[in-house]
């Protein structure tokens, strides 16, 4: 009886240890199958420039776009540019590579001015109205990440900004932009001031509500980090009180994140909704006598919690706004929970509990509400390192590995977004844009250095 037992943990056993080597396996073939795809394409993102792109730029992908300019777009490609580039590139090669980094960023400030307005995508046939409308200050511009890919550039080259002094009056302006038109003062929340390219289409925290009411996490998190990189880019140019303006700014904006985001119910961060009726001494008449409406007992808060399960949520930890105590709590509740976010091909974008959850196909606006996307499953990724939930990173790092590489060899290429059970693409084949951020990931994996964005 005995030796039967230990037959059958031996059995146990060996089946354990092969599924292991099978799955590793697995992970080293698709690993070569995206290293092999990305090496031998990456340079066809580079761009001459030409009409109204005057610099040289990097396109999303060679596969898809034309002489077009997006705005975090060119950010996140140019990180995973720089990983590839750190794993077989030459000096020549990083060179190279350097003007057309830099002309995305000079593209954008090119149209820049005292008001501040930059826009969020140029074509080579735009023109003046395309890239600078009238009504300026009701419409969304180029998202809070200008300033933190020109910080990226720069702490790439050895930390030399002289290629963007001349223009950082602009970057300025930009930033001050936001905060002038863009910023709620009540909560000191920044907002969207409608639904329209906001890089998260049909997030329901945003889509199609009311103009200027969305107090958005992913927003709030992009400028925390942005005004971060003001505040490196104005030191380095000997402008030490400017920079500690902007370091003002961004103490500011991390604590209004947390007393107007942090969920304690929840152990989450959310949007907010500011759409509230503006507290005024209202006479009503309609009783027959005169009093004022509510005068009892106003409300005293600035907004409302979206409780809204979207993975913007752990931006908080890729940002860094998150404490220790609540980034446990995000990952141990949200992350980790096979009900709401937790995937086998990754990081659901909307929680499968929601009721507007939806797989279905749609490239415009393109489909944010559950379809796992190549930068989501990065930037949880990132935030989950930056924490140190090092099981957690390695889990989804993993994921994204199988997801695009049996993507590239059953299909020969990326798409846009996928299925989050099968993994299936759903739209889009050719979309190569951040999905190259898997590089980065596999660099973490392998322990060899890694590029960093900001």
């Amino acid at each position: 009886m005995k030796k039967k037992t230990n037959y059958i943990v031996l059995l146990v056993l060996m089946s354990f240890f092969y599924a292991n080597a099978q799955q590793k396996d697995s992970i080293t073939s698709y690993i070569s199958t995206i290293k092999s795809n990305i090496y031998k394409d990456y340079k066809g993102m580079y761009r001459k420039g030409g009409g109204s792109l005057v610099y040289p730029f990097l396109t999303p992908g060679s596969n898809q776009y034309d002489n077009v300019l997006w705005d975090w777009d060119s950010w996140l490609s140019n990180i995973a540019l720089r990983q590839i580039l750190m794993d077989i590139g030459s000096e020549k090669d990083k060179q190279e590579a350097l003007k057309y980094e830099q002309g995305c960023v000079l593209n954008f400030l090119h149209y820049g001015d005292w008001d501040g307005y930059l826009p969020i995508v140029i074509w080579e046939d735009s023109k003046p109205r395309d890239i600078k409308p009238e009504n300026i200050y009701d419409v969304n511009m180029h998202k809070p990440v200008l300033a933190q890919h020109a910080a990226f550039i720069t702490q790439n080259n050895n930390g030399n900004a002289a290629w963007i002094k001349e223009k950082f009056y602009h970057l300025q302006a930009f930033v001050n932009n936001y905060k002038s038109h863009h910023q709620n003062k009540a909560t000191g929340l920044y907002y969207w001031q409608n639904d329209v390219a906001i890089g998260v289409d049909n997030d329901p925290s945003t889509f199609f509500r009311p103009n200027k009411s969305s107090a958005s996490i992913y927003l709030n998190c992009l400028m925390y980090k942005e005004l971060q990189s003001m505040v490196y880019l104005a030191n380095l140019l000997n402008l030490s009180n400017v920079a500690k303006e902007f370091a003002l700014d961004a103490e500011n904006l991390k604590t209004a994140l947390q007393n107007n985001c942090w969920d304690e119910r929840d152990g989450f961060f959310y949007s907010v909704d500011l759409n509230l009726r503006p507290v005024a001494n209202v006479e009503d008449k309609t009783l027959g006598r005169s009093f004022i409406i509510h005068s009892g007992y106003p409300r005293d808060y600035d907004g409302l919690i979206q409780r809204i399960g979207v993975w913007s949520g752990f931006l908080a930890l890729w940002s860094g706004i998150a404490t220790p105590e609540q980034a446990d709590r995000i990952v141990k509740e949200h992350y980790l929970n096979t009900k709401t976010f937790n995937a086998p091909a990754g990081v659901r974008t909307l929680s499968k509990m929601e009721k507007m959850y939806s797989l279905r196909s749609s490239a415009n606006p393109s489909n944010w509400r559950g379809p796992i996307w190549g930068i989501s499953n990065y930037m949880v990724f990132k935030g989950l390192v930056k924490y140190g939930y090092t099981k957690e990173a390695t889990e989804l790092a993993k994921k994204t590995i199988r997801l695009f590489g049996n993507d590239f060899q059953k299909n020969g290429a990326l798409h846009e977004y996928y299925e989050p059970e099968s993994g299936e693409p759903i739209l889009n084949k050719g979309f190569q844009n951040w999905n190259y951020l898997v590089i980065n990931m596999i660099a973490w994996l392998e322990n060899k250095k890694v590029v960093e964005e900001f």
